[in-house]
């Protein structure tokens, strides 16, 4: 007599957004994995959808409801299929989603992400369920996991969520709540575990990360960078990074990690969003450019070749001819081997939603004026690069016949030739040309 096997449901993600929204999806489909579903790259077969979203840029919600429209038409044909929002957006929008996209069936803030597999359970036959609250327990100690599938070389992990900063432009501290850390202990086992399941390089994750402040070993607070020493202890896991830092928390001893430490990269992702100090003080950042500039010198004294990675609003409300020609200066000071900009967009809910705009046509002009200076520096600093032998990370077999893809510590891509077989390993390479976008290497 034979026995019928259950066939596993479907489960498609999309996600919008930063590394954290990745890691979040990739923790939801491990909790929908214990819970019997397994994941699909294509919508049409799934048997749940589940969208991610970010609410951080313009536009947002308007993505998430017409993706939602895209989606109806599959809902239509299959009743069936259950649809969830979970992240930002579902946070700050909750039940309205739910009004006006009917066929909704789960909206999941980021933190009630553990509780999602019984949403599931529970929503279905007109019934919906809706979870926005900040719950007392740890998510992370609650969310199932699936099985312990093998996964890419390079991983990210959440240390810390939320922020107390309150910056004018910014949505956080309303859809991810205030600054928690997660426990030393726990971040470890987790770590342990994403070795054991072939990570090799990790990059821890905060909204504030390097206000990380998580119980250690003997119930005392503990830094980010004690945090980092801990973990460079795990054999097998050969690197480190984090993002995304505030310049007011890079305390000494997180810089001279960067001196000390082989296993973390010589990369930082280090905000400044302007270079006026008027426009600073507007913003709520608590720190002028002049200090920022000096934290830089500090930091490169400590790690001379420290690839800088920054972020920047340009068109902010107030924001004059003036204070844009700081910003230029101010990266023309710093040398950024790479940075994201933006033209602000005002976000609902926050200090600076209400004032007045600059002029949209004089802040796309100075946006484009930026982030041509930003793509020179990064070239400049890909080409500096040229002629050096650098330890690669293999992450994935490359499109041509032989070729693979690599990650160098500087977080640039890099691709070359390579047997298959090297994906996890870290291996030596000659840079022999600059892209716009990647290197490229020959084996040594």
């Amino acid at each position: 007599m034979s026995v019928l096997k259950s066939v596993p449901k479907k489960l498609f993600v999309k996600t919008w957004g930063c590394q954290m929204n990745v890691y979040d999806s990739e923790r939801m489909a491990d909790a929908m994995g214990a819970s019997g579903y397994e994941t699909t790259d294509r919508a049409d077969e799934a048997d749940m959808i589940l969208l991610n979203t970010c609410h951080i840029r313009e536009k947002a919600s308007e993505k998430m409801y017409s993706e939602l429209g895209r989606l109806k038409e599959h809902k239509i044909a299959r009743p069936d299929v259950k649809i969830g929002v979970a992240g930002c957006v579902a946070q700050a929008e909750g039940e309205e989603i739910i009004r006006r996209q009917p066929m909704v069936d789960v909206v999941v803030g980021p933190q009630a992400y553990h509780r999602l597999p019984d949403m599931v359970a529970r929503s279905g036959n007109g019934t919906k369920v809706v979870d926005t609250e900040f719950p007392e327990e740890d998510k992370f100690t609650r969310l199932p996991r699936g099985p312990k599938a093998r996964r890419a070389p390079a991983a990210f992990l959440t240390v810390q969520e939320g922020c107390d900063k309150f910056c004018a432009f910014c949505v956080v501290p309303y859809t991810r709540g205030a600054e928690v850390s997660r426990p030393v202990d726990r971040i470890i086992a987790e770590a342990r575990d994403l070795v054991e399941r072939g990570v090799v390089e990790l990059t821890l994750l905060g909204q504030n990360v390097n206000a990380y402040h998580g119980v250690g070993a003997h119930g005392e607070a503990a830094t980010l960078a004690q945090l980092l020493r801990e973990l460079a202890k795990i054999e097998g896991l050969e690197r480190l990074r984090y993002t995304t830092s505030h310049p007011n928390d890079m305390g000494d001893d997180l810089i001279a990690v960067h001196a000390e430490l082989e296993k973390v990269m010589p990369y930082l992702h280090l905000p400044v969003q302007s270079g006026s100090d008027k426009i600073l003080k507007a913003m709520n950042r608590r720190h002028t450019a002049e200090s920022y500039l000096k934290l830089i010198e500090r930091i490169r004294a400590a790690r001379p070749d420290i690839a800088l990675s920054g972020d920047f609003i340009v068109g902010f409300p107030g924001e004059t001819d003036a204070d844009f020609a700081d910003t230029m200066a101010l990266v023309e000071a710093v040398g950024y081997g790479s940075a994201f900009s933006f033209k602000y967009s005002a976000r609902p809910g926050t200090p600076a939603a209400g004032r007045a705009l600059v002029d949209d046509d004089v802040a796309h002009a100075r946006l484009l004026t930026l982030q041509a200076k930003i793509t020179e520096d990064q070239f400049a600093f890909q080409t500096s690069m040229i002629g050096r032998t650098l330890p690669i990370l293999v992450e994935k077999v490359g499109r041509n016949a032989g070729q693979v893809i690599g990650k160098s510590p500087y977080l640039h891509a890099v691709h070359f030739e390579a047997p298959a077989d090297s994906v996890g390993k870290i291996l030596q390479a000659e840079i022999i040309a600059s892209e716009r976008n990647s290197l490229t290497g020959h084996a040594v």
